[in-house]
């Protein structure tokens, strides 16, 4: 099978096992999470090879840098952290970013409640476009 024909979740799972380092083995836990905090997740491979999980909407990336795996939230300047994960990226008006690094422990509770406020965000922009698109369509003849 060449690398166009796998599935994104099949690249990720390269990822993992092609880095075989502690970042692959913090990729892997974080996944894990992902799953488990949003079940009907869809995972993506973008962007030259960067894992990117969605649900009715982007939730976040999981980057691997030579020093830290990066969770960058596409949202994340909208969402409440009070746990205070977000420790990068912070200057911007989009986007928060959590970097872990090698021995860092993650606090599994907080992650999983930051990646279903993105899920809860991502629903509420949806809620709000949808009665534009129900107006758009009120009055057209087929």
């Amino acid at each position: 099978m060449t690398s166009s024909e796998k599935t994104p979740s099949e690249k990720i799972d390269g990822r993992i096992r092609e880095l075989g380092d502690w970042r692959g083995a913090t990729l892997a836990h974080v996944r894990a999470l992902v799953k488990q905090a949003v079940p009907e997740v869809v995972e993506e491979w973008k962007w030259r090879g960067v894992p990117v999980w969605y649900c009715d909407g982007m939730i976040c990336t999981g980057e691997t840098h030579k020093n830290v795996v990066k969770l960058t939230f596409a949202n994340g300047a909208a969402l409440k952290d009070p746990s205070g994960l977000f420790n990068a990226s912070l200057e911007g008006n989009v986007r928060r970013a959590i970097d872990i690094r090698d021995g860092d422990r993650i606090n599994e509770r907080a992650l999983k409640a930051l990646l279903r406020a993105a899920v809860d965000h991502n629903r509420a922009k949806l809620k709000k476009k949808a009665p534009a698109r129900a107006k758009a369509g009120k009055g057209k003849k087929t």
